[in-house]
């Protein structure tokens, strides 16, 4: 008689790994910080992201709502491409909105870009001055701005409320760096075409004629003198 056997327990199923290159998601509440820093290589977006304090309101959003989020990160090597000195010369509000332009507030799938409708709306804002336009070409994703031209070179991070690219350029809103159109200029004031009717007489004319008629009562009273002497010396 064969000894009896022990059944072979089949191993643990290992893990899902993320894709090469992307960080896989951590348990706990979202931080797109964290992330960002453990991708390496966004230590300026990530400095920006916190002088502004738009990386808590970030959290605070996918921690507490249900919204999705798209965030279009530029490199440090983006930013090492622009003219020393550069962040410091913006205002705390253009540093703002630099940020939030570089956000879409909905969670965009790689393969989704192909489907957006352009003008694709940011944090920033509605309205060509502070909005995107996508074109795709296969696999290839074009971020238009109207002042900056890049591509998605890279997926960071995504889940089912947020989607991290890396991009090659920072994006340029028109808003902080094109003038603004003028204000229109205010309406000439309307004169009013309401005449006062013929039959009224302006206080000035009453004024006149109450004086002509005490200086003719005066009159008639120097007449009545000058008769009444006449009759008494005849």
């Amino acid at each position: 008689m064969a000894p009896p056997t022990t059944p072979v327990k089949a191993p643990p199923a290992a893990p899902a790994q993320a894709p090469a290159g992307q960080v896989a998601a951590s348990p706990g509440p979202v931080d797109v910080t964290k992330i960002l820093q453990k991708a390496g290589h966004f230590t300026v977006f990530v400095r920006l992201m916190q002088s502004t304090t738009e990386d808590v309101e970030l959290n605070k959003e996918l921690n507490t709502t249900n919204n999705g989020i798209t965030i279009l990160a530029p490199s440090d090597n983006a930013f090492s491409s622009l003219k020393a000195g550069f962040l410091n010369s913006l205002s705390n509000e253009d540093k703002t909105e630099l940020v939030k332009f570089h956000v879409l507030p909905a969670s965009i799938a790689s393969s989704q870009f192909q489907t957006v409708s352009n003008p694709v709306r940011t944090q920033a804002g509605t309205g060509p001055r502070v909005t995107l336009n996508v074109t795709t070409t296969g696999n290839f994703v074009n971020i238009s701005s109207g002042l900056t031209n890049t591509s998605i070179s890279g997926t960071v991070y995504t889940d089912s409320q947020l989607a991290i690219y890396q991009v090659d350029k920072v994006l340029f809103p028109l808003d902080i760096f094109t003038p603004k159109p003028p204000a229109p200029a205010p309406a000439p004031a309307v004169e009013s075409s309401r005449k006062a009717p013929p039959d009224v007489e302006s206080p000035s004319a009453a004024k006149d004629v109450s004086g002509a008629v005490s200086v003719i009562v005066h009159n008639n009273a120097v007449l009545l003198a000058i008769s009444m002497v006449a009759a008494m010396f005849p």
